[in-house]
C-alpha cells in the first residue's frame, strides 16, 4: 500500500529552498559536500557531512572573516565579489583539517560560467582539497584580482600562513 505524501512534506520545495532531486543525488555520493550560499552582503561556505540525511557542518567560513586578514575596511561592500569568493574558498580549505575530497553543492544558485561559485571552487582547489570541476567554468585570474586598491597578494599570503 502506497501512502500519499502530505503537503507539509514538500514545504521547503514550495518555499524554493530545497531541490530534493538534486539533494538525493548529492547524498548518494557518500562524500563531504562543499556548500556555497550567497547572501546580499556575504558569501557563506561550509563543508558538511550527511549521516542518515542529517547534515553536520564540519567547518564554515563567511567572507566577513577576510577583514581579519587585511581586507580593507573601506572595501567592506565588496565582500560578495569574485575576489572575496576565491579568498573565502582558500581560507576554508586551509581551515579544514581531515577532509581530502569534496563535491560542490550550490543549492538553487544557477550554474554560470565564471561566477562567484566557481571562484569559491578555484579557491578550495588551490588550497589542496580535491574537487571535480571543469577548467572552462572558472573565472580568469584578471577577474579574480579585479578590485582596485586591494592588496590581493598580501591577503592571500596571510591566509596561506594560517
Amino acid at each position: 500500500m502506497v501512502k500519499k505524501q502530505k503537503k507539509l512534506d514538500k514545504k521547503r520545495r514550495r518555499e524554493r529552498k530545497t531541490n530534493y532531486k538534486k539533494r538525493l543525488i548529492l547524498l548518494k555520493g557518500n562524500c563531504a559536500r562543499f556548500v556555497v550560499r550567497k547572501t546580499n552582503r556575504y558569501i557563506i561556505m561550509q563543508i558538511t557531512e550527511s549521516k542518515h540525511a542529517q547534515d553536520k557542518v564540519l567547518c564554515s567560513v563567511n567572507t566577513k572573516e577576510l577583514l581579519k586578514y587585511g581586507w580593507s575596511e573601506n572595501k567592506k561592500g565588496s565582500l560578495k565579489s569574485v575576489s572575496a569568493a576565491y579568498l573565502g574558498g582558500l581560507l576554508l580549505g586551509k581551515k579544514v583539517k581531515d577532509i581530502k575530497k569534496v563535491i560542490l553543492d550550490s543549492g538553487l544558485i544557477p550554474s554560470t560560467k565564471g561566477s562567484r561559485i566557481y571562484a569559491c571552487v578555484k579557491g578550495i582547489a588551490d588550497s589542496g582539497i580535491e574537487i571535480n570541476y571543469d577548467e572552462k567554468v572558472l573565472p580568469s585570474e584578471e577577474r579574480i584580482k579585479q578590485i582596485k586598491d586591494l592588496d590581493f597578494d598580501k591577503i592571500k599570503e596571510a591566509i596561506n600562513k594560517k
